[in-house]
């Protein structure tokens, strides 16, 4: 059993857009990997592949989110940045330095995607992948609740950090690790309080996220005439992604300043193990 390769949005129902909807702007910003949802829930469900442009343009709606949510974050951000430049101190505040821990933390990903595109395209999609890759990054997500002292607040973020946690950031390339899961963890690592890698986890992913889903979308439309994909499941889907995303990303922060990401581990733990049985058995597809 598995999804088909070719997209077919034509014969989607709203039902279908709504559930893909979900599953993109809940899996976006949990720390549980959306590239391994977006597999595995038409996979389960026994439903056609959606294809890549239907893909590429409802995350444009968790990317709405995230740019949404944090809009005043961007701004103030943005604007200190650029006073810091004209003054010649780029470090001068808390802000501009943020600012360019943000740039310094992209830098990573973009060249370790652009270096290994093919293979993340190809090999890296593989069930098997994912199931691993959601196995090891809860290991270590829960060996760094463990290590990890919480102490440190956003503001004590510095450009070494920007640096370690965009390397993290880049670990995401693999499929089932999870963008979020991996800066989450770096953050972690870094002594920072859980609240705080959270919040630092979705600037830092604000530039990849934007970047990412416009590439998706050009690169998709080369494969699938824009024509030929229907309205209704594409407009339903974007603003389910959005409206899920924004409270994912609400929930998310409200959760970790009191808790840990126990349930994630554990949630990953069994994701991973349910896919490698079901793999083995036959029922899915690599």
């Amino acid at each position: 059993m598995g999804v088909r390769e070719s997209g077919n949005i034509a014969g989607m129902n709203l039902l279908q857009a709504i559930v893909y909807g979900i599953v993109q702007g809940l899996t976006e910003f949990l720390p549980i990997s959306s590239t391994a949802h977006l597999r595995i829930v038409p996979a389960l469900l026994g439903w056609d592949d959606p294809g890549a442009a239907y893909a590429a343009i409802i995350q444009l709606g968790t990317t709405a989110a995230v740019l949404g949510y944090f809009a005043k974050d961007i701004v103030r951000i943005a604007r200190a940045w650029l006073a810091a430049l004209a003054h010649k101190k780029p470090m001068e505040t808390v802000d501009a330095r943020m600012g360019w821990c943000v740039i310094a933390g992209t830098i990573p990903v973009v060249v370790l995607g652009l270096t290994l595109k093919k293979l993340i395209e190809n090999q890296f999609r593989s069930l098997y992948v994912i199931a691993f890759a959601a196995i090891v990054m809860a290991i270590i997500l829960a060996l760094a609740e463990k290590l990890a002292q919480h102490k440190r607040g956003l503001e004590t973020v510095t450009l070494k950090d920007g640096i370690l946690v965009g390397l993290a950031q880049s670990v995401a390339l693999i499929p089932g690790s999870s963008r979020s899961g991996c800066t989450l963890t770096g953050g972690l690592l870094l002594g920072l309080q859980r609240d705080a890698a959270a919040r630092f986890s979705f600037l830092l992913s604000i530039p990849a996220t934007v970047g990412a889903g416009l590439f998706e979308l050009r690169h998709a439309f080369k494969h699938e005439a824009p024509a030929a994909l229907s309205v209704a499941p594409l407009v339903v889907g974007t603003i389910v992604s959005f409206i899920v995303g924004w409270l994912a990303i609400a929930w998310l922060l409200r959760y970790l300043r009191t808790r840990s990401t126990l349930v994630f581990i554990v949630y990953r733990l069994l994701l991973g193990a349910s896919l490698l049985v079901l793999l083995t058995v036959g029922y899915l597809k690599p």
